[in-house]
């Protein structure tokens, strides 16, 4: 309790630049929080889907089977519906709404990451304002009562420094939180896009067997 109190007492000296610097801490946890949800919960690939994929000669009834047992709202079920829909399609048609479909996720993933990556230039500026703001206070009391005050002056330099402090540590989260989704958004969509290609050579293997089995 007393270290809480002692961070809550430095904050406070952190002088108003404090509060626009919380709102974008509380923003980039809030982004952070919801981005592990979504990937958690709807952007998980399952060993037996992709096992599934991977053996090439699976049948399809086994994946709509795998696939009813994921919300409708999962990507991986998103696209892979998407394909098996339009399977009866020739392939260059099937491939065209795929990569429709995957632009779509790309882009749902990539929802609010600007805004981290947005505070990670924007709270060491504010930072620097609360730096600024508090040298200013602290050379205002040294010029016009010299050194009569100096709980003055060192209230004015802490006051520039915690200000720093706050911005760069949000700063440093949001940044790691940045670059942490935007991996693995980018890993998501490599995964897509080499499943998605497993279906698009299973498609043309059944459409090759029954070209055969008319010829």
């Amino acid at each position: 309790m007393e270290q809480l109190s002692q961070a809550w007492m430095m904050l406070k000296l952190g002088g108003w630049i404090i509060l626009p610097l919380s709102l974008l801490a509380i923003i980039a946890l809030a982004i952070m929080l919801e981005k592990a949800f979504v990937f958690w919960r709807f952007a998980r690939l399952s060993k037996d889907l992709s096992n599934l994929i991977d053996t090439y000669g699976f049948k399809w009834e086994d994946l709509e089977k795998i696939l009813s047992g994921l919300d409708q709202r999962h990507y991986y079920r998103r696209f892979f519906d998407v394909v098996i829909a339009n399977r009866h399609q020739p392939s260059w048609w099937t491939e065209s709404r795929a990569a429709d479909e995957a632009q779509l996720i790309e882009t749902a993933l990539a929802k609010r990451l600007w805004a981290l990556e947005t505070i990670v230039t924007a709270a060491p500026l504010l930072g620097l304002v609360g730096t600024v703001v508090g040298m200013m206070r602290a050379f205002q009391v040294i010029g016009s009562d010299g050194i009569v005050n100096p709980t003055a002056v060192t209230g004015g330099v802490a006051e520039a420094l915690i200000a720093t402090v706050v911005g760069l540590v949000i700063a440093l989260v949001a940044l790691f939180g940045f670059n942490y989704f935007s991996r693995l958004q980018a890993q998501t969509m490599d995964e897509m896009e080499r499943l998605g290609t497993r279906l698009i050579d299973h498609i043309r293997l059944d459409q090759q067997e029954e070209t055969h089995e008319v010829a």
